[in-house]
């Protein structure tokens, strides 16, 4: 995938370069993403998670042909070429059945990236760090790396099949921060070791020349360790180089390799900077942007409720409200404490769980409504001025349209933003 191996090359000569990947698939943060980018003229790199699109669906209801399909759409819908964009696969392996035995979940693991590759996803994070049902826990790195090797062997041999070559890029790595934040609330965060950096790699190369796969070693761009930066429920944990010094000098004698750093949701843009600069150079950003999303939405149903009676609303935030709590899952065991503070976590914790239920209809239903009553009429500048000041200054220079779909774009590109400026030399 030549966009992201001259970046990788390019950084390596010492061009404080990298990339951001938007890990989300909701419709108005990739429709933000792809005007973004395409305003930029840079390409674009989008992930799915395993959690989010897998063979039979995942909680999105996508498969990976019907994700890619989608987002290949939406892009020709806003003339954004498809030459730019770069889709990659998220926590590729046994992650959903972590409750089957390994070896069912291995074989469902195998039809996963099977099912990527066919797709036309080009970059593959295999993870394969989790214990199934009858595992060590923690497994050994040794394990891990020969269940990736098996991956990445199918990978191979389904992208030969399917456009006759292998032209894939690879991410590793064992030390995955959990997704979407952590569970607990955190202090501090240990600094992956540069000797356990090394030892990944090395059973990584073990493992793949026993499958035969020693030619796609150069391929392998990234490896995902963990420089310190994570967030809970109302912290973010930032980024403090010197505590990631040895560990930034380490990759510096790999010809081919870099950092990726997941859960960099919420870092300021000077953290975000200094890590690219130091050689974390793939930035994955996620919940922070279904979060800009969610402030959006709750800011415009909050002048929809100064501007017209209770019956006419769309009752958004109650709808969401009760369908969260109609449908406990997927926040249910993150979220804890008394019930008002799972009601405060609902509607604004980082971890944003809220992300799992914007494909409901009851509240896609509420969304449209929403829209449509603020879309009659430009909404009054001193409500803009109230709930979303960032999106006033553009409205008042005139480089935005007081109207509710421009404003949510809008508001989602302010994160965007933050990740093209640290990604620039």
């Amino acid at each position: 995938m030549k966009h992201l191996t001259e970046m990788v090359e390019q950084h390596k000569r010492g061009k404080t370069n990298g990339i951001y990947a938007v890990c989300s698939a909701h419709p108005l943060v990739l429709e933000a993403a792809l005007r973004y980018a395409h305003q930029h003229q840079t390409p674009l790199l989008v992930e799915a998670t395993s959690n989010q699109v897998d063979q039979f669906g995942g909680y999105t209801g996508m498969t990976p042909a019907d994700f890619r399909g989608f987002i290949c759409r939406l892009a020709d819908s806003l003339g954004f070429p498809q030459s730019q964009l770069i889709l990659g696969g998220d926590h590729l392996g046994p992650n959903r059945w972590q409750n089957l035995p390994a070896d069912q979940a291995m074989d469902n693991a195998d039809v996963l990236i099977k099912s990527y590759v066919a797709a036309g996803f080009k970059k593959i994070h295999l993870d394969c760090s989790m214990s199934c049902a009858n595992d060590p826990v923690p497994l050994t790195d040794e394990i891990v790396a020969e269940r990736a090797a098996r991956l990445a062997r199918i990978a191979e041999e389904t992208c030969r099949e399917h456009f006759g070559e292998a032209d894939l890029v690879y991410v590793i790595g064992t030390e995955v921060p959990v997704p979407g934040g952590a569970h607990e609330t955190l202090t501090e965060l240990e600094v992956t070791t540069p000797d356990a950096a090394r030892a990944t790699l090395e059973a990584h190369r073990h493992a793949f020349e026993k499958q035969g796969l020693n030619s796609i070693w150069p391929r392998i761009i990234g490896l995902v360790v963990q420089p310190g930066v994570e967030f809970d429920h109302t912290h973010v944990i930032d980024y403090q180089s010197q505590k990631a010094e040895a560990l930034s000098a380490m990759v510096e004698t790999y010809d081919t390799l870099i950092f990726e750093a997941h859960s960099t949701d919420y870092q300021t843009p000077q953290s975000l900077r200094q890590l690219v600069k130091d050689h974390f150079a793939i930035l994955k950003v996620g919940p922070a942007l279904t979060f800009a999303l969610r402030e959006a939405l709750f800011s415009l149903a909050a002048i929809e409720e100064e501007l017209l009676p209770a019956k006419a609303g769309s009752g958004l935030r109650q709808v969401l409200e009760c369908v969260m709590i109609d449908r406990p899952e997927y926040w249910q065991s993150h979220y804890h404490g008394d019930g008002n503070a799972r009601r405060f976590a609902r509607g604004y914790s980082y971890s944003d769980r809220i992300r799992y239920y914007w494909p409901d209809q009851h509240i896609d239903d509420a969304f449209a409504r929403l829209v449509r009553n603020l879309a009659d009429e430009p909404i009054p500048l001193p409500l803009i001025s109230q709930y979303l000041p960032l999106q006033y200054v553009k409205v008042r220079e005139g480089a935005l349209k007081a109207a509710p779909r421009d404003l949510i774009i809008d508001h989602i590109q302010d994160i965007l933003r933050q990740y093209h400026a640290a990604c620039q030399e």
